[in-house]
């Protein structure tokens, strides 16, 4: 009878096994993205913007619509929102008495809506 072979070790002493798929673990620290430095005064911030949503008369939302397509005939085409923030500028660059004779001028919308049945 001949002699029977003796089983391969499982592991094979004079090397390790090889772990296949993935790079070897090293003891380097995570790699943190740098920021470039922000240039000193190149740039203003973008202001916030805040959006909303009110109630206007039709009439008054006639005067708007004029109003946009007067600058459009002056060359400087311009949105609702445009018109609206230029004349928030306005008052605000009024007196007192001016800005409170402007809003004496206004009729009161109505503010709440109308509940649903």
């Amino acid at each position: 009878m001949p002699a029977a072979k003796k089983p391969a070790p499982a592991t094979s002493p004079r090397t390790a096994p090889v772990r296949r798929g993935r790079a070897p673990k090293t003891a380097a620290a995570p790699v943190m993205p740098v920021r470039p430095p922000e240039p000193a005064g190149d740039k203003p911030r973008k202001a916030k913007v805040m959006r909303d949503s009110f109630r206007i008369p039709a009439s008054e939302y006639a005067v708007l619509q004029a109003l946009k397509e007067r600058a459009a005939q002056a060359g400087r085409p311009a949105r609702k929102s445009e018109v609206l923030r230029a004349g928030v500028k306005a008052l605000a660059a009024m007196g007192d008495s001016a800005f409170v004779t402007a809003l004496a001028a206004i009729p009161a919308a109505r503010a709440a809506r109308a509940a649903k049945r």
